[in-house]
């Protein structure tokens, strides 16, 4: 039988958004999604350039020059890529927003506004890219490179820099919802730490993505995917109380 504290809150997640449909599949979906548009702009940014290019790009002072000699080497791989990339940032809004629902309390509710902030800030780094790539088309890519290295710190900041501190709410967000979510007890140590990793990858406009960030995004699914999968079942949230050290 479900105690009464528990039902309420079990009611609350079904008649508040994201609901318990909304936010369980993007719990489960969301983070692999991202994941698979980490892995697919990392083996873009590999496969589209010859070793030569590559070496050239290492050199230069930012990586999106890069990515711009990708993109004109191979468009599809490096649009599908971003397009993925952009689409996990969306899925992840509502699955935060259930995550702290899940959680409960002050701390929670700032961490996941934090982290949605930091998801606004990624869209307007994926509208930035989107512009690049296309002024390669109109330009060309030797003078299109030219134009957005030249502007690429007003372009990575934004108006008034809200972007660029927008961006900052992921990793004071991804801090305080693992560690309201461990607290809580709806998230061990294993899965907290998994959650706080997945919070400090990169943020930024034309930015190459590495084997750490694709890693560390699938650790963001080992914790949120069975908690998806969890909420879709309507199933009760863990005990409340703080676990061990060494808890899952």
């Amino acid at each position: 039988m479900i105690r009464p504290a528990i039902r309420d809150r079990l009611a609350t997640m079904n008649t508040y958004f994201p609901g318990r449909w909304i936010g369980g599949v993007t719990l489960a979906l969301g983070p692999v999604v991202l994941c698979v548009g980490y892995l697919l702009r990392y083996l873009s940014s590999v496969t589209a350039l010859t070793p030569q290019q590559q070496a050239w790009a290492e050199a230069q002072p930012f990586a999106a020059a890069g990515q711009l000699l990708a993109y004109t080497s191979d468009p599809a791989l490096l649009t599908l890529s971003y397009a993925l990339f952009a689409l996990g940032a969306v899925l992840l809004f509502p699955a935060f927003i259930a995550l702290a629902q899940r959680v409960g309390g002050s701390l929670a509710f700032w961490g996941a506004t934090l982290l949605v902030a930091g998801l606004f800030a990624r869209l307007y780094f994926a509208g930035a890219d989107q512009t690049a790539f296309q002024l390669t088309e109109v330009l060309g890519p030797e003078q299109a490179t030219n134009v957005i290295m030249k502007e690429y710190v007003d372009i990575s900041y934004g108006p008034w820099r809200v972007p660029v501190w927008a961006s900052v709410g992921q990793y004071a967000g991804s801090l305080l919802l693992a560690v309201a979510a461990w607290r809580s007890g709806v998230f061990g140590t294993a899965r907290a730490l998994m959650l706080l990793l997945a919070g400090g990858t990169w943020m930024g406009v034309l930015k190459a993505a590495s084997i750490p960030d694709v890693l560390v995004t699938v650790l963001l699914c080992v914790a949120l995917v069975p908690l998806g999968t969890r909420v879709l079942r309507d199933r009760p949230p863990a005990p409340t109380g703080r676990p061990k050290v060494l808890s899952w």
